[in-house]
């Protein structure tokens, strides 16, 4: 092709050889077009992160920020996310709904370094869930046989039973990084993507309350937990196109509340499954004489059975009371901690021994005196006591529940015969053959 420049004239329109012979202009506007496609060609052949920014949901429009993800690394999209990976951001963990010393949920000063040290690192130390104990030690003696990652295992049950110390001790027991994230932090495709092309041959992501993942994340886990891949769509419409990026291979162990709140693709997914129980009064005495250790407080056997009786089964409500008898012994200089002493202090803390606080006795109180034992509906338990109906519904009640003191009837709430004798009333033989 000849191109001439702005200098000699332009061919007449009878000249033969006009078809030869193009403008300035359109000859630069060939070499524009032609320069682009080799760009963009070199560029798909490196892989840019573009693929991940489009396939993720951003719009992507200006040419500017596509040149400046096409020139980032792909380690960078870890700060694409806005988390930095490791998953210890406050925000990644759901916050407890009640302050109450007796709730199962952590608090924000319960996630510090402090407390990390109270977690136990290998599963020789691990106290209680003794089954679970058995299974995993198993499953990680076989992986390390074969040098293999472990199947990814779904831990649920009732909160603070140890599912995220359960993930850490996996990851120290096969020697690899764990890093913990939530669901809830997981919004945006993004997110989840980042976290997987960043993680290590072996490591371990651990995914809390990962029944609450929205559905375009879920469905980018399928490939990656079975075939270590991510599927990624870029473009719209029909030049759309599918790329897949290999990850590493690694485990997922994910931690549910709800394990029915789960799609079956996802569960199904997991290699082991186990539910985490409630603890039982020695184990928690042995978390309570551990816990003491640790943290360099005298306690004596009888106070630490005192402390671990009002614990609800769970250790993180162990440690914690732990901690305030340990306060008001310091305050008090009681010295060690004994069975007087630790009644003493919980009694202060409106801890009574079956482990109900004051808003447990007010509830069965009302219900008592007010309703006759009932039933009562829920509604108008919430308004007697002026509790939000949902907190009473998920906080309070399935506790109560759980140890004998309340039934849940079509007709409303009823007080059982436990919860009268434990409250020092009468019950009434009307109410006894209505349960």
């Amino acid at each position: 092709m000849a191109i001439i420049s702005s200098k000699q004239p332009t061919p007449d329109a009878d000249d033969p050889a006009r078809d030869d012979v193009l403008p300035l202009e359109t000859a630069n506007d060939g070499r524009k077009e032609l320069s682009a496609k080799t760009r963009t060609r070199k560029q798909e052949q490196q892989l840019p992160l573009k693929i991940i920014e489009d396939a993720t949901g951003n719009d992507a429009t200006g040419t500017d920020a596509r040149k400046q993800e096409q020139q980032l690394p792909l380690k960078i999209i870890e700060d694409a996310t806005g988390n930095d990976a490791t998953g210890t951001d406050d925000s990644n963990i759901k916050l407890a709904r009640s302050a109450s010393l007796l709730q199962p949920n952590s608090q924000p000063e319960e996630r510090g370094k402090q407390e990390e040290r109270l977690r136990p690192q290998r599963l020789a130390e691990y106290v209680g869930q003794k089954d679970l104990k058995e299974i995993l030690d198993i499953a990680i003696r076989a992986a390390k046989a074969r040098h293999e990652t472990l199947d990814h295992l779904l831990l649920y049950g009732p909160p603070g039973l140890g599912k995220t110390t359960m993930s850490l001790i996996l990851a120290t027991e096969m020697g690899v990084n764990c890093k913990i994230t939530s669901a809830p932090a997981l919004e945006r495709p993004k997110d989840i993507v980042g976290l997987l092309v960043n993680l290590q041959p072996g490591d371990v992501l651990f995914i809390d309350e990962i029944h609450r993942l929205n559905k375009v994340s879920e469905e980018l886990l399928y490939p990656a937990m079975e075939d270590f891949r991510v599927d990624l769509t870029i473009g719209q419409g029909s030049s759309a196109r599918t790329r897949s990026l290999k990850l590493q291979p690694f485990t997922l162990v994910g931690a549910t509340t709800r394990v029915g709140a789960l799609t079956s693709p996802l569960r199904d997914r997991f290699g082991l499954i186990q539910r985490l129980r409630f603890y039982e009064l020695d184990e928690l005495t042995q978390i309570v004489l551990r816990t003491a250790k640790l943290l360099a407080t005298a306690v004596t056997s009888e106070g630490a059975t005192e402390i671990a009786r009002r614990a609800r089964g769970t250790p993180r409500v162990a440690n914690r009371l732990l901690k305030r008898v340990r306060d008001y012994v310091q305050v008090k200089e009681m010295g060690t901690i004994d069975q007087p002493i630790a009644a003493e202090a919980l009694e202060r803390f409106n801890v009574d021994p079956c482990g109900l606080d004051w808003t447990d006795r007010r509830l069965l109180t009302v219900m008592i005196e007010h309703f006759g034992g009932g039933p009562v509906g829920l509604e108008t338990m919430a308004a007697v006591t002026g509790e939000d109906a949902q907190t009473i519904e998920e906080v309070y009640e399935p506790y109560l529940l759980q140890i004998g003191y309340l039934n849940r009837t079509s007709r409303g709430r009823i007080a059982t015969p436990a919860a009268w004798k434990h409250l020092g009333y009468t019950p009434p033989s009307n109410q006894l053959s209505m349960l």
